[in-house]
């Protein structure tokens, strides 16, 4: 691997605003919520959430870095179809957060822990479903060529950072939630709609890598 003075700007960039962030101190995600529904985050709520990891892999192309995502599969009982980050609950076997985004992102789509090196977390991001999420950023040394699990996994695609960063990469759009519109953002690329816990996890890098924290 490059030192990180001769690496593209973008991964230079990424690796500078994740410095210092660690599995030991992980804030929670600023979420845009109304009152009725910010019931569901105060401490108590959230000291029962259960633990639970994503990989954000950023796949370094020549052409530019890439975030790989994945759609889930359409037999799964929850958020099928829907656009992810691999990921999911941690096990009892899990050494770490880490270690549990690393082997879900092995089972969903087949990448090797050893091509990938950890940058750093991003906050955590509770869910009405009962899940704290660790965003854990790692950066794919290489290309690799996907291998599924269709049980879990549809297809996989990637988003490029370039779009990520965009000024108008996001959209506001209006979710109805326990009766209540609420305000939520998404991304609108290559005919796919990424929205929920993982555009909000998307909105946090974007405004970390813009100096906007």
């Amino acid at each position: 691997m490059a030192e990180t003075g001769s690496m593209p700007p973008l991964l230079d960039r990424l690796r500078r605003v994740l410095l210092g962030s660690s599995e030991a101190q992980r804030p929670i995600a600023q979420l845009d919520l109304p009152l009725n529904l910010q019931r569901f985050f105060t401490p108590e709520a959230l000291s029962r959430l259960r633990a639970a990891a994503v990989l954000v892999p950023v796949i370094d192309h020549a052409a530019g870095p890439t975030i790989l995502l994945t759609r889930r599969a359409e037999n799964l009982r929850h958020h099928k179809g829907q656009i992810s980050l691999p990921g999911g609950g941690r096990d009892a076997a899990d050494a770490s957060l880490a270690a549990a985004a690393l082997r879900e992102a092995q089972e969903e789509v087949g990448l090797d822990p050893a091509l990938v090196d950890l940058v750093g977390y991003l906050d955590d991001y509770p869910t009405i479903t009962g899940y704290r999420i660790t965003p854990v950023v790692g950066l794919v040394r290489q290309a690799f060529d996907p291998v599924i699990d269709p049980g879990e996994v549809a297809e996989t695609f990637e988003l490029p950072l370039e779009v990520l960063l965009a000024e108008n990469a996001f959209e506001r759009k209006s979710l109805l939630r326990d009766g209540f519109n609420v305000l939520v953002r998404e991304i609108n690329h290559d005919g796919r709609r990424i929205w929920g816990a993982t555009a909000g996890i998307l909105w946090e890098l974007r405004q970390k890598m813009l100096g906007h924290d």
